[in-house]
């Protein structure tokens, strides 16, 4: 980051960290990738460098939003996790759990998919925010999500749960996940898309996806955190959080409604027409 930030707390206003609140909490859940829609908004608002600790504030809002609407799952997910490692320790089985206990064998998908997103995302990580600098190739990128959305009208209508889901499954959710960094591409849009690929169950995909960006935006954002934060008025804080919490939610729930009902392919054509936007307006 530069010495001299452009976005400071006197060109933040509420109004437009309402609205920059508002993108984050729709197209952090719904596939259309929350990095990329912000990356064009703040180009069309005449930033031309992201405020780290702002864009922190928004994504610790949609955080609390998958925590709150997975709350039940999570809470007996890790209390079965947790009931596990005491069984392990007291000579129990491992495959044992794996093969019966759906909250254990979660979380253990879970940490191993983890291990992929690390690699890939600390690897690439100067790439993918060269890219930030780039709204035309943010273009490209929507374009290709789109076309990954389009084809899970392809996929299987029935396919495994928790306990039935594989290694391999999770750690090719997780290399996608860990590729998402890049904006333009959906992380949700295409982790759902690989894990119903892979033959998961739909929403079954939706909370392994969901619970598994949980740990992944929380090393991300710790990782900003060592970054030069830059100034944000306290009320354009405010405002950006309780704006992507609410709405967030609201567009978590919805996906999930319409996931179960097999249409996740609806937002390809939005995708591919909002790259296309980005690459005319800014090759």
């Amino acid at each position: 980051m530069s010495a001299d930030p452009i976005i400071t707390e006197h060109t933040i206003s509420n109004g437009s960290a309402m609205f920059l609140g508002v993108v984050q909490g729709v197209t952090e859940y719904l596939p259309v990738s929350s990095s990329g829609h912000l990356t064009l908004a703040q180009h069309l608002l005449g930033f031309t460098e992201p405020e780290i600790f702002f864009d922190i504030v928004l994504h610790i809002g949609t955080l609390v939003a998958v925590t709150w609407y997975y709350r039940q799952s999570l809470f007996s997910s890790i209390m079965e996790t947790v009931g596990g490692l005491r069984s392990i320790a007291g000579g129990g089985s491992t495959k044992a759990l794996m093969a019966e206990s759906e909250g254990f064998r979660l979380w253990a998908l879970v940490f191993i998919a983890l291990i992929p997103t690390g690699i890939i995302g600390l690897s690439m990580k100067k790439w993918f925010e060269a890219m930030f600098e780039q709204p035309a190739l943010v273009g490209v990128m929507l374009i290709i999500t789109g076309v990954i959305l389009f084809l899970t009208r392809f996929s299987r209508q029935k396919g495994a749960g928790i306990l039935d889901m594989s290694i391999m499954a999770a750690l090719a959710v997780g290399a996608v996940q860990g590729l998402a960094v890049a904006p333009g591409v959906s992380r949700s849009g295409a982790t759902i898309c690989v894990a119903l690929f892979l033959g998961v169950e739909r929403e079954t995909a939706a909370r392994f996806s969901f619970i598994l960006s949980i740990p992944a935006v929380l090393g991300a954002l710790i990782l900003k955190m060592r970054e030069d934060l830059g100034d944000v008025a306290p009320a354009a804080m405010a405002t950006g959080f309780v704006t992507s919490t609410v709405v967030g939610y609201l567009c978590l729930a919805l996906l999930i409604f319409i996931i179960k009902q097999g249409k996740l392919s609806w937002f390809s054509a939005y995708c591919v027409a909002v790259g296309a936007f980005a690459i005319y307006n800014f090759s």
